[in-house]
């Protein structure tokens, strides 16, 4: 999160924005605490995976979009561990 030049506060905003897009495409219900746990903890996977890469986000928007990539892989993980 501290890469990403954006504080707490915008961090959960952000992160709540992105696991309710994400929850939406994956078809998944969870609750807003879920959404911003799943944005939050997305971005943070996301930012690996693709730092591995060499793609780098900043920014809200960059954040915005780690976050709801790394979201769906989260809920897609999951899915696949309950199955």
């Amino acid at each position: 999160m501290g890469d990403a030049g954006i504080g707490w506060i915008a961090a959960i905003i952000i992160g709540g924005l992105a696991g309710w897009i994400a929850s939406n495409i994956m078809k998944t219900e969870t609750g807003i605490f879920m959404n911003i746990i799943l944005g939050i903890i997305g971005a943070a996977v996301a930012s690996f995976l693709f730092g591995i890469l060499g793609i780098s986000f900043g920014g809200w928007l960059g954040y915005l979009i780690a976050g709801l990539l790394g979201a769906c892989i989260l809920i897609a993980l999951v899915r696949a561990i309950r199955r």
